[in-house]
């Protein structure tokens, strides 16, 4: 396995801290080179990553029954299993999202704006990468294939970090993407995939202050909680995903159940999965709804008006309505129209998705203008907020925060600017 990729055991040092700095000092040498890359030399490189992504399927796919074996035996639930889980498909997925990242634009260079000053001094806002990017994940091998491609395709280091129940499958895939990378001229340290799941690298990571210049993490809230609290390199945090659907009282009946049932049922396991439902009064064909989610194998915790609607539900408890519960589990509440749905999100939601399920205008406009989260749907699944469906090709998180990047993160998301100003000799007076 390439040193570039995966620390040798002779940079495995003890000492998680000494082991973070030399990732870190590759990571730089290599961004170096990799900033000035031509567009093309990056998107040849990717591909041929993809190319040994599917080379190595038996490889990866065994390592994966490894992770898989030791999840079960390990009690994971079953919605982190799914997010743990490769198949054949899964696995095209991973190298065809690659591909995808490759052949967008690369927005290295881009000139965000222009002017010229009175002076005749001109000025230019230019596209430029962060640097090094270090990201701290749980769960998802893809994660490691998506973050090493946007990475690159936007002329950034990344050092990866995942978690302990996928450390097989996340070494497989980095192996191969190591090869296909090289054999594109990537330099050595561009990628590199953390060798140790000591804890202490996640703080030596987080404390690496001048040596990684921004830091991703992807997880659940207490390891975001503990990146955010700890963290003295600038983070873009990917929350949790406590996203709403709105069912108003004007929307379509097969509609509503539909995108309902596809919200929260179509993959449980995920941050994009509807986890509470808000019924308008005014709808008339409520009860049904939420007696197809539970037919469905939902169940549904709801507020004493839902309960009324339909003896198999639950009561709600006042933390459910604050819970990511990622398993086939939701909160349902009535409400008394857009205001009312519109509060209810403001207290409870995570900032990451919300939908609105209406045939009137007027409402679905207010909602959208409204309603701030980094990601909000008119007619459509929760399930759609991914990277890949947004046409970005994949995304290395969500972000739920207000500065820098909102909703998936990708190419651009990647990039900051400099100022370039071209003169003739001015001289300041």
């Amino acid at each position: 396995m390439r040193a570039g990729v995966m620390a040798s055991a002779a940079n495995l040092s003890s000492d998680p801290a000494a082991t973070i700095a030399d990732l870190a000092t590759s990571a730089r040498s290599a961004q170096r080179v990799l900033a000035t890359m031509p567009s093309e030399a990056k998107q040849a490189a990717l591909m041929k990553a993809a190319e040994a992504v599917r080379e190595d399927e038996s490889a990866i796919l065994a390592a994966n029954a490894q992770d898989m074996a030791a999840g079960e035996a390990n009690g994971l639930t079953s919605a982190m299993l799914d997010r743990l889980k490769l198949d054949e498909a899964r696995l095209e997925g991973i190298a065809s999202a690659v591909e995808a990242v490759a052949q967008l634009a690369d927005p290295v260079g881009d000139v965000i704006d222009q002017s010229e000053r009175p002076n005749g001094l001109k000025l230019a806002r230019v596209r430029i990468p962060i640097g090094t990017i270090g990201i701290i994940y749980e769960s998802r091998p893809n994660v490691t294939a998506d973050a090493a491609a946007l990475c690159v395709r936007s002329g950034n280091a990344a050092i990866l970090r995942g978690g302990s129940e996928a450390v097989h499958s996340n070494r497989a895939i980095a192996a191969a993407m190591a090869r296909g990378l090289a054999a594109g001229g990537i330099p050595e340290g561009a990628v590199q995939l953390v060798p140790t799941q000591d804890r202490e690298a996640v703080g030596a990571m987080l404390t690496a202050a001048g040596q990684i210049d921004m830091i991703v993490p992807r997880g659940g809230k207490s390891l975001v909680a503990r990146v955010q609290n700890d963290a003295r390199v600038p983070v873009l945090a990917h929350l949790d995903g406590i996203c709403h659907t709105y069912i108003h009282s004007a929307a379509d009946p097969q509609m509503a159940r539909d995108l309902a049932l596809n919200a929260k049922m179509r993959r449980t396991g995920i941050c994009g999965a509807m986890e509470t439902l808000l019924l308008d009064t005014c709808f008339p064909e409520a009860a049904s709804v939420v007696a197809a989610l539970i037919d469905a194998g939902c169940e549904v915790r709801g507020d004493a008006r839902v309960q009324a609607l339909e003896t198999r539900v639950t009561p709600a408890s006042d933390n459910d309505w604050d819970t990511e519960y990622l398993e086939a589990v939701v909160s349902a509440a009535m409400v008394d129209g857009v205001e009312d749905a519109m509060a209810h999100i403001a207290r409870h939601s995570s900032g990451h998705t919300e939908a609105i399920v209406t045939s009137d205008e007027t409402a679905a406009e207010r909602f959208l203008a409204q309603v701030d989260s980094a990601i909000v749907m008119h007619n459509a699944s929760t399930q759609y907020a991914d990277g890949g469906e947004f046409g970005l090709g994949a995304e290395i998180g969500i972000a739920t925060g207000r500065l820098h990047a909102r909703g998936p993160v990708a190419l651009e998301g990647l990039t900051t600017y400099k100022w370039q100003v071209r003169g003739s000799g001015q001289a300041r007076p």
